[in-house]
């Protein structure tokens, strides 16, 4: 089979695509990921064959919806999503109909790749990342397009645990969630077992670069609060906004590029934003999690990690260092919220792989 798969430029999207991918090229099919040209370099260093249909289309487009208030930031997201789609779809033509795809499987925020394949008759899967629903991204494309509609996904794969899905995704299919961090080194210390009181803290690849966002702000002042829990801390962050940052407590042991899978599964807590990625990642690591949400899907995946029992969630009206700080010592100490996240973890364990689904893929289609 041809396999195209899809993604906007974003890490935080297209990372949940490379596991399905690679399974599918380890079967023999051919693949091809399309992107934008900026993105282009990330998707090479996953090792995957990739091209490009537009220019640009990633954080510059999220960030010019950050001016709207809180409640209108979903629908502004869905719009730039929507507008990235636009700018895509004659590339996106011309790709389908020259490399005639048998399967183009897009993350959910890509809509150039599925809308082409609808229009050509290829069957079309979606990797759908977030606890949330996201009717706002419907309504921002039908704004965005007059109405134009194509309907769902032949297949929509869903990387949740059953347990945290809502009604509206219980129809999903399951694979489970394999965690790929981009080209992050991992070094000799995180090859141990989990350290009782090693905390970490992140706020995933996109937040940390849109301005709007003093990610710096709330971070520094905590790493020196998180000092009474006697806890060692690492910062998984960007190096070039660790490079920004003012010199920090020496018990922070490091700050800068990390795996986050190696990362979570030596820790007794995480602090984050509950990005897709992140708040699956600390999951699958049994982890108990501190999530302070900022847009979108993030508020929904901190709503289903709370009931689940495996976290504790402090809303933007509530974020302050102490709520994190006693937020983060609660989780530290719960074996309750252990015990929550420990069952979670092998509800993922039990998902169909990513190699499985490769399987199954060729089966439908």
């Amino acid at each position: 089979m041809r396999i195209l798969f899809t993604t906007v430029g974003l890490p935080g999207h297209f990372f949940t695509l490379v596991p399905l991918a690679w399974a599918c090229r380890a079967r023999g099919h051919e693949v091809l990921v399309a992107t934008t040209e900026d993105f282009r370099p990330t998707v090479l260093r996953a090792g995957l064959p990739a091209c490009s249909w537009s220019g640009s289309g990633g954080v510059a487009d999220v960030a010019a919806g950050e001016g709207v208030p809180a409640g209108q930031q979903a629908f502004a997201h869905g719009r730039a999503f929507a507008r990235i789609a636009r700018r895509s779809l004659s590339g996106a033509e011309e790709l389908v109909r020259d490399w005639r795809p048998d399967l183009v499987v897009s993350e959910r925020a890509e809509r150039a790749g599925p809308l082409v394949a609808a229009d050509a008759g290829v069957p079309r899967a979606e990797l759908h990342w977030g606890a949330a629903e996201l009717p706002e991204y419907r309504a921002a494309w039908e704004a965005e397009w007059g109405g134009s509609s194509f309907g769902d996904a032949d297949i929509v794969l869903n990387p949740w645990p059953p347990s945290l899905r809502a009604a509206y995704a219980e129809n999903h299919q399951s694979i489970r969630h394999v965690s790929y961090n981009g080209d992050a080194s991992i070094p000799g210390w995180l090859t141990g077992n989990r350290h009782p009181r090693r905390v970490c803290v992140t706020f995933g690849t996109l937040l940390p670069h849109l301005g709007s966002r003093d990610i710096e702000g709330l971070v520094v002042p905590l790493l020196h609060r998180l000092g009474a829990l006697e806890a060692e801390l690492v910062v998984a962050v960007d190096d070039r906004v660790a490079a920004t940052w003012p010199a920090l407590p020496g018990h922070v042991r490091h700050v800068g590029r990390l795996p986050l899978a190696e990362v979570m599964n030596t820790c007794a807590a995480a602090i984050h934003h509950a990005g897709q990625g992140t708040s699956l990642t600390a999951l699958a690591a049994a982890c108990p999690q501190v999530m302070v949400p900022q847009f979108d899907d993030q508020f929904d995946n901190a709503e289903t990690l709370a009931k689940g029992g495996t976290g504790i969630v402090v809303l933007p009206e509530e974020t302050t260092t102490e709520a994190i700080y006693r937020a983060c010592r609660t989780v530290v100490e719960s074996a309750a919220h252990r015990t929550s996240a420990a069952e979670v973890a092998a509800e993922i364990a039990a998902q169909p792989s990513p190699a499985d689904i490769a399987v199954m893929l060729e089966e439908r289609c």
